[in-house]
This record gives structure tokens, sequence and C-alpha cells, in this order.
């Protein structure tokens, strides 16, 4: 198992992931100028004129998640050089909050107000959940720009990476998330069509556990991106946040059942086993619970949904490492595929968990990854499929190869009688068959003179001659010691004397003269009890032929049967 490869993948990885946090990676995804900004919590007597006065309420060290959840105001410190005329727009992250206000204040001393309510938020979205407000232009330069955030969760801040940004930067940066988002959408629906059509084929149920995931997966994108707000804004902002969370946690688990299904059953024992499923339990119960709660202890909330993909990474790692213990088949394959999906969830659950800090591309780094995985993964489940296909041909060749021993004479290779009798039952229910006995003459003898291994050669050798003298379709047996049978349709002519010209014929050891006596009957073969009536009608008349002297064959008749 090449394990260098999958280490190597690991290695690859890691070093996207490092190339995602450099700041000049975040740079390259946003728009504009950044925006510095200030926090003060909201008291019952604020307003909005008062905050854009005083400057001693604020505070520009502490870091925002500090500040809890609440109502807050938010300044800007100072407006970047050469962006207090002309055209812009507003940019920040698409966070938790029921509202906000946005007060604009230019040089003539004029205000002008942006009320954004949680569907306002919803139609502000612009692609990669970015709120995107245009600057009012007036005649008078812009001055100063203050928040007033209502109901602010403070998941992952309250106004975060504010920026003032020109039209064309603005629309630049939509095409960048366009062009990832589209392609990914179509890379989603590509890989739908491909594994449901294996599926609905193979029925494998890895196939359907990917499917499920790569749907969860083009569900967070759509989400995620800001286009579901752009087709249904009526909902409003925080249900395309609750939308993420359930596909996220939907994708992960989707990954779960993918892995328990595409290893070996060997890999998850009866303790992985209980792990896989007790994460997934964990990731359905916290995403639940954040739905259906916040902004009831949004925060705690979104640390117990994070740590679930802690926790789902940490059994990522037990399940490799069991794979390569068990030497698993597919332990490489889904290390490429894998490595940088599961490294950069790690990444992001740190982000999550505020142990580093967040970027944009970061945050779409789920997407990325996919397509990644995506672009190996058709590759590792065509390889899965191989293995299997490999699998079940080998084991039908074991069924056939034991159908055959149990169906067939050792010595001879010819059918035995209880497969005889099944296939003869099965051509006797289409149409009148005719029974041919052959027995061997004097063949005590050739044992008791040459021994029962030159008598077994013997047997081999007329085996050999009624396989070629019988016509093609026709059933050849061994259904006793040197009794033989041949089932051919009940109109076939000639056969008996072509037995006999045929076994005089066979070259026997030591120049042996063989022959054989036949007996043979003609007729309706349905049922068992025309088996037993057929067979001794065609015994009878094998008996009458070596009465009369042997070598010779008598067909059954009404005296015989009297």
């Amino acid at each position: 198992m090449p394990v260098g490869v999958f280490w190597k993948s690991i290695a690859a990885a890691f070093a996207l992931a490092l190339l995602l946090m450099r700041p000049a990676a975040a740079q390259s995804a946003t728009a504009g100028e950044a925006v510095a900004t200030c926090v003060a919590p909201v008291r019952t007597d604020d307003t909005a004129w008062m905050m854009l006065r005083t400057r001693t309420r604020f505070d520009c060290t502490t870091p925002q998640l500090r500040f809890g959840a609440g109502d807050f105001w938010v300044r800007a410190t100072a407006l970047p050089a050469g962006v207090e005329t002309g055209a812009r727009v507003l940019r920040s992250w698409s966070l938790w909050q029921q509202g906000a206000t946005i007060y604009f204040r230019y040089a003539d001393g004029v205000v002008v107000r942006r009320v954004i309510d949680d569907e306002g938020a919803a139609r502000s979205i612009a692609l990669g959940a970015v709120f995107e407000q245009p600057v009012p232009v007036r005649g008078a330069a812009l001055t100063q720009i203050l928040w007033h955030v209502r109901g602010a969760a403070n998941v992952r801040g309250i106004v975060s990476n504010a920026r003032l940004a020109t039209p064309a930067e603005s629309v630049r940066r939509n095409l960048v998330f366009a062009a990832l988002y589209g392609g990914f959408g179509g890379l989603c629906l590509a890989l739908l069509v491909y594994n449901l059509s294996l599926w609905s084929a193979l029925r494998h149920r890895f196939q359907l556990a990917y499917c499920g995931m790569v749907a969860a997966l083009a569900t967070y994108a759509f989400s995620s991106s800001g286009a579901m707000a752009w087709l249904w804004p009526e909902p409003g902002n925080l249900a395309r946040l609750r939308v993420n969370y359930v596909a996220l946690a939907a994708a992960a688990l989707m990954a779960l059942r993918f892995a328990r299904h595409f290893f070996e059953p060997r890999v998850f024992g009866r303790r992985t086993t209980w792990a896989t499923n007790a994460v997934g339990a964990y990731l359905v119960l916290t995403a639940a619970a954040f739905v259906l709660l916040a902004p009831w202890q949004a925060r705690l909330l979104d640390l117990l949904y994070s740590l679930g993909f802690a926790l789902l990474t940490i059994l990522a790692g037990v399940i490799l490492l069991r794979a390569r213990r068990e030497r698993s088949n597919y332990l490489w394959v889904f290390g490429v595929a894998w490595a940088a999906p599961f490294l950069l969830a790690a990444i992001r659950t740190m982000s999550s968990l505020h142990l580093i800090a967040s970027s944009t591309w970061l945050d779409n780094s789920t997407l990325a990854a996919m397509t990644v995985e995506a672009l190996v993964s058709s590759v590792a489940i065509s390889y899965r499929i191989r293995l299997l296909s490999v699998e079940r041909d080998a084991a039908r060749a074991e069924e056939l190869a034991a159908r055959m021993l149990a169906d067939t004479d050792p010595l001879t290779e010819l059918l035995n009688r209880r497969s005889f009798l099944r296939e003869a039952l099965a051509k006797g229910a289409r149409a009148p068959q005719l029974l041919v006995l052959a027995d061997v003459d004097h063949f005590k003898q050739v044992n008791d003179t040459l021994g029962h291994d030159l008598g077994d050669e013997v047997l081999r050798r007329i085996a050999r001659a009624l396989r070629v003298a019988a016509p093609h379709g026709a059933l050849v047996a061994r259904i006793g010691g040197e009794e033989f049978a041949i089932l051919v349709p009940a109109d076939t002519r000639g056969l008996p004397d072509m037995i006999l010209d045929a076994v005089r014929a066979a070259r026997m050891p030591y120049d042996l003269t063989i022959t054989v006596s036949v007996g043979s009957h003609a007729g309706a073969l349905e049922s068992e009890g025309d088996w037993a009536a057929m067979y001794r009608m065609a015994d009878q008349a094998l008996y009458a032929a070596k009465t009369a002297g042997r070598d010779r064959a008598r067909v059954a008749s009404l005296s015989l049967a009297a």
C-alpha cells in the first residue's frame, strides 16, 4: 500500500492551509480599504447624535468578542485616505444580529441614516455572504460612519472586516466569488448525476452517502454564498445562517457515513463504530439546538457546535490509523482525496473556536477543499468499485466452482445423479424426452484384472466417448458405478447406435476392448413419477441388451413393461 502518497497528500494540504491563512491570500478575497472600528455598548439614554460627537465612550483596544451579546455602537475611527468623495460601497461580514442602523455623516454636518432589519440584511448580501451598502453620494465629503447594531449574538464579532470599496472593486470581488461558487455548484451537480447513476446500477451504500454529502455541501454553498438570500430574502438573514449550520452538519454526518461504508468492515470495530455514531449524533443535536434556540445562548451553542467538528477531526484520524493498522486496500486513495478537506476542516474549527484569526478565504476553504476532493474522489470511487468488482467476480467464480463440485461427478466431470435429475425435469417440462442408459460390459473383470486405477481411467475414456456421441444440448451423466445416462429430445434418431460405435472406437488402456450395453425409452418427463417410470423402462431395456449378449442396444417396449 503506497502510504507515502497519503502522507504527501497531508503535507500538500497543510501547505494549502498555510497559503489560505496568509494575509496576502486574505487580502485577495476582499475589496476596498479597511476601516478601523471602535465599540461602545448601548445605554438607555444614548442617541445617535450624541454618539457621533463623542469619542470617549468607544473602546478601540478590546477585541469585539469580549463584549458578549447585546446592542452596540460601532464607530469608524478614521476613514482611509481618498474615500471622502466619490461613489463608495460599505462592506462587512455577515454576522448574527437582529438589525442595524448605519449613520453617514458629511462635512456639512448632514447625517444620512440607513435602517436595516433582518430582511433588509438579506437583501443587502453580496457574494461571499458580505453585507454591502452603497454609501450615499452628496456634494460634501464623507467624514464619519456609525453603526447601531441591535441584537448582536457576537459569535464572530459585531462589525467585522469593515471596508470601503469602489463599485468597480466590489464587482471584481463578486466576479471572483461567482466563479468559485458557480464552479463548485456545477461540480456538485455533475458529481450527483455521476454517482446517482452508478448507485442505481451498483447499489453500493457509500455512493448514496457520498451523494448525500455533496447535496449538503451544495446547500451550504447556496446559503453561505448569499444566493439563497437573493432568491428568498423574505425569511431574513438569520434564517440563511441557520441553514448554514444545518447544511454543514449534514455534510459532516454524510462524510462519516461515507467513510463507514467506503472502508472494509474490519476497519470499523465495535468501539470505532460506537464513536462514529456518537459523533454523528452530537453533530445533529448541536446543530438542532443552535437552529431552534439561537439567539438564546448563541455563543455557547456555537461553541458546542464547533466542538463537534473538533471531535470529527479527531475521529477521522482514528479511522485512518485503524485503516492503516488493518492494512486497508483503500487507505491511500481515501487519504489522497480527503487529506485537504480534513485538515482544512480542522483549521476552520480552530478559527470557529477563536484559536486562530479568521479570513474570507478560510471561511470559504470548505469549497476549495471539496473541489480538490471532488476531482480525486471520482478516481477513488472508481478504484473502490473496481476492487469490489474483482471481489464479486472472485466470489462468483468460487460459487460457480462450488456449484460445479456439487453437481459434477469428480471422476468423469459429467453430471452426477442429483444434478442430472434436476436438469432432466427442467427439460422434460418443455417437451417429451429420450432417456438412454449405458452400462459398461464386464467392468468388474476390468477392476479385478487391472486394478481400480485403470478401471477409473476406463470410465474417464468412456465419458469422453459419450460426450462425443451426444448431440449439442444433451445431458450426459454418470448415475452409478459404471452406469451412464444421456437425455435428449424424444425425436432424436440413432443415438443408441452412435453410443455403441463411439465406445468401440475409443482407445482404452493396454488396447483393451471395452463395450457397453444400451437401453432407451422415450416419453413424458414432467415429474419425479415420470422419471421413475422412464428410468424403469430404460433399465429393463438395458437388461434385455445384456441378456441378448451385450454390446448392443434395446428400446423399451410394452412387452418389457409387462
